[in-house]
């Protein structure tokens, strides 16, 4: 079965429209009383876990099956940077990570997406290790600012604060692979820009 005659109607394309829907809820959850409710904090906490684990499950099921559509291609990226954007903005509204580490991640993050669907019909960039590892570092780091770990008092402060601190180390380490893998993305592009153009001028 070819690309073009695979049904737009699949499991993988429900699970990314389920997390586009997801957003609005979890950012709602996350900015509940100024972020100060831990009750809700936990259910925002609930979405963006389930959220992550659909990304894996639905991009899993995508090449498994050979369900890779269009609108997957796009819907796929965006329903990524949606959820884990308003992660970003939602913890700095709620004062607990810097405005500029937000903005740096979120300018990155877009340009690489809107780069990768306007360039898709003329130059395949593959994801490179060094992305994933990002991704997987962006998602840990955020679950643990998302959740209210570093609010918790009693038996549990302790054991909060320290996964609290876990998550802002792994938050340095995404940041800094946000902006490595940003331009290794960029220095990638222009390669294959040029070889697509040697190509055709040989040909």
């Amino acid at each position: 079965m070819t690309e073009q005659q695979v049904s737009n109607w699949n499991v993988p394309n429900a699970l990314t429209t389920l997390r586009i829907v997801l957003v609005p809820f979890f950012g709602y959850a996350l900015l509940v009383d100024g972020g100060e409710n831990n009750t809700w904090r936990w259910i925002a906490y609930g979405i963006f876990v389930v959220a992550m684990i659909t990304d894996k499950i639905d991009g899993d099921l995508a090449r498994k099956h050979n369900l890779i559509t269009n609108f997957g291609k796009i819907a796929d990226p965006i329903a990524d940077k949606a959820i884990t954007g308003m992660a970003f903005i939602g913890l700095s509204i709620i004062g607990e990570l810097w405005w500029w580490i937000t903005i740096v991640v979120l300018v990155r993050e877009w340009s690489v997406t809107f780069a990768r669907l306007s360039i898709a019909k003329q130059v395949v960039m593959p994801a490179k290790q060094s992305g994933k590892v990002k991704t997987m570092a962006q998602a840990l780091a955020l679950g643990g600012f998302v959740a209210p770990f570093k609010h918790l008092d009693g038996f549990w402060e302790v054991p909060g604060l320290v996964v609290w601190w876990l998550a802002a180390v792994l938050m340095a380490v995404a940041l800094v692979l946000t902006i490595t893998s940003g331009v290794e993305f960029a220095r990638d592009v222009a390669r294959a820009k040029r070889e697509t153009q040697v190509d055709a001028a040989a040909s």
